[in-house]
C-alpha cells in the first residue's frame, strides 16, 4: 500500500487505547529492523527523519528507503518529519512527499507559535498532508533541539484549546516530564499524568503525543559500558508509564534513544568478540537484528498496537 498520512492511524489508536510508534530512522538497517518488526507484528507505522538525519543520509536517500519500505511491507506506514524547525523545511518535505510533518514553535511565544504552526497546517492540508504542533517545551538534547532544564516548560493545558482551534493541527505534543537524549531524570523518574489528563478532558478524542519517550533500555547501556562505552547515569522513562499514557489520549510514541542504544549495543559487542572483522556488512547486520528485537519489545509492551494495522 501507498504511504499513509498519520489522521486514521491516531484516530484509531484513540478509540483503541493504545499508540503508534514513531520511530526515527537514519540509515538503511534502521529501517529495516523496525519495518521487519512491524510487519511481523501487524502493527502501523510511523517512520520519522529528524535535522541529523537529513544532514546525515540526504532527504532523497531516507524517502527512498522508505518507499522500499512500503514495497516490501504490508502495514500502514506513515513518513513523517520530526521537529521540524520553520515553514521552509516543513514545505520541503510536503513538497518532497512526506504524509506528515511537525512544526515545532514550542521555543516562539504563544501567538508568535500560532502563527507559524497555521501556516504551517494550511500548506499541508491543501496537499492532503498532517501537521503536529508543540506546546510546551521538552529538557535535553536531540540533533538541533538543544534544551536545558531551566528552560523547559511543561503544557498549560489553559492554552491548548485555542491553540487547537486557531492552528487547526491533526496532533499536539505536549510537555509532562520526559526529556530528549538519554540522560532524562537525575532523580525519580515522573511524569504529570495530571496534565494529560486535564489536555484530554480539554480536547476530547483530540490525538496527544510523547516526545522523549525512550525508556533508555538498561540492557543495552549495561552491554555498550561492558565493551568500551562510557554511558553512566543513563536514564529514560519507566516502559510501564508510556504504556499508562499510551491508554489515555497519547496516541503517538516517539522512540529515539532506544534505537540508538541498540545499534551501538550491537557494534560494539561484535566488533569486540570479533577483533579481525572488517566487513560493514557483519556488524550493521547484527544492528539491524538489535533493531528488530527493540521495536518487537516495544510493540508489544510499550505501544499496545499489535494486530492493529
Amino acid at each position: 500500500m501507498p504511504l499513509v498520512t498519520t489522521k486514521e492511524m491516531l484516530a484509531k489508536a484513540y478509540h483503541g487505547g493504545y499508540a503508534v510508534g514513531a520511530f526515527n530512522v537514519n540509515n538503511m538497517e534502521m529501517v529495516q529492523g523496525i519495518v521487519e518488526a512491524a510487519d511481523e507484528l501487524k502493527a502501523p507505522l510511523i517512520l520519522q527523519v529528524s535535522a541529523g538525519a537529513r544532514k546525515y543520509a540526504g532527504p532523497i536517500y531516507l524517502k527512498k528507503l522508505v518507499e522500499a519500505a512500503v514495497e516490501t511491507s504490508n502495514i500502514p506506514i506513515a513518513l513523517h518529519l520530526d521537529h521540524g524547525a520553520d515553514f521552509e523545511i516543513c514545505k520541503s518535505c510536503i513538497d518532497g512527499g512526506f504524509t506528515s510533518v511537525m512544526i515545532d514553535g514550542s521555543h516562539h511565544s504563544f501567538d508568535e507559535n500560532v502563527a507559524l504552526t497555521k501556516k504551517v497546517v494550511e500548506y499541508a492540508h491543501a496537499r492532503g498532508v498532517t501537521v503536529e504542533g508543540e506546546l510546551g517545551q521538552l529538557a535535553g538534547i536531540e540533533d538541533d533541539v538543544n534544551v536545558s532544564s531551566d528552560d523547559a516548560k511543561y503544557t498549560n493545558p489553559d492554552e491548548v484549546e485555542e491553540f487547537v482551534s486557531r492552528t487547526g493541527v491533526d496532533s499536539l505534543a505536549i510537555a509532562i516530564g520526559t526529556s530528549h537524549g538519554a540522560f532524562k531524570f537525575k532523580g525519580e523518574p515522573r511524569l504529570r499524568y495530571d496534565i494529560l489528563e486535564e489536555v484530554s478532558r480539554r480536547l476530547p478524542e483530540f490525538p496527544i503525543v510523547l516526545h522523549g519517550a525512550s525508556s533508555v533500555v538498561p540492557e543495552y547501556v549495561v552491554e555498550i559500558n561492558q565493551f568500551g562505552g562510557r554511558m553512566e547515569g543513563a536514564q529514560g522513562v519507566p516502559e510501564d508509564m508510556l504504556r499508562k499514557a499510551a491508554t489515555m489520549a497519547v496516541c503517538k510514541i516517539n522512540i529515539d534513544s532506544d534505537i540508538r542504544l541498540a545499534v551501538t549495543a550491537a557494534v560494539r559487542h561484535y566488533i569486540y568478540e570479533h577483533a579481525e572483522a572488517f566487513d560493514p556488512r557483519s556488524y550493521l547486520g547484527e544492528a539491524r537484528k538489535y533493531t528488530k528485537n527493540i521495536v518487537i519489545h516495544k510493540i508489544k509492551n510499550v505501544l499496545g498496537c499489535e494486530g492493529k494495522a
